[in-house]
């Protein structure tokens, strides 16, 4: 199966990762939804003795950077995620065919920073709701699509400080 896009031919594998993007954002608006029709605004579930469910609005980016700078910021963090989400799919059309660990990686930035752009397009802010700590350290709330990021951007560090490098010498 071949599908055109962007002047790009598409085979399976290609959609396979796009399709892994589209399951991020699934997974996470599913989860925010079923949070968000769940509890109240700031109740907190805990369920583990590190690990609670919590429902909070986050209008800045990672760890509220910007929360407060009047409205601004949520059409540059969604411009941005814009701009990033269509050029990393035209670097996943680019790759060899035979790449796998790259575009799973850009596949897990993508759906998370559509999923978060979604959010600030409809309500203006982030729905977070994960939150991990130890004793009175906490880290900040969070959510899937965060977390598809953060995994994503741990995946391209990898490639670029150890795979390349391994690539390039069996070259």
């Amino acid at each position: 199966m071949v599908l055109q896009v962007m002047g790009y031919r598409l085979d399976a594998k290609q959609l396979l990762w796009l399709l892994i993007a589209a399951v991020i954002i699934v997974f996470d608006q599913w989860t925010k939804h079923l949070v968000a029709s769940t509890l109240q605004y700031g109740q907190r579930i805990n369920v583990l003795p590190v690990f609670d469910i919590i429902y909070v609005h986050n209008p800045g980016a990672a760890f509220s950077f910007l929360a407060d700078a009047g409205g601004w910021q949520i059409v540059f963090f969604t411009a941005i995620a814009a701009i990033m989400s269509v050029a990393m799919m035209i670097w996943i059309l680019t790759l060899p065919r035979t790449a796998r660990w790259l575009p799973v990686a850009l596949s897990l930035i993508i759906g998370g920073a559509i999923g978060n752009a979604i959010d600030r397009i409809k309500y203006g802010y982030v729905e977070d709701f994960i939150l991990v700590y130890w004793q009175n350290a906490y880290f900040p709330a969070f959510n899937i699509a965060d977390s598809a990021i953060t995994v994503g951007a741990i995946m391209l560090l990898i490639d670029a400080f150890w795979l390349e490098k391994r690539r390039a010498a069996a070259e």
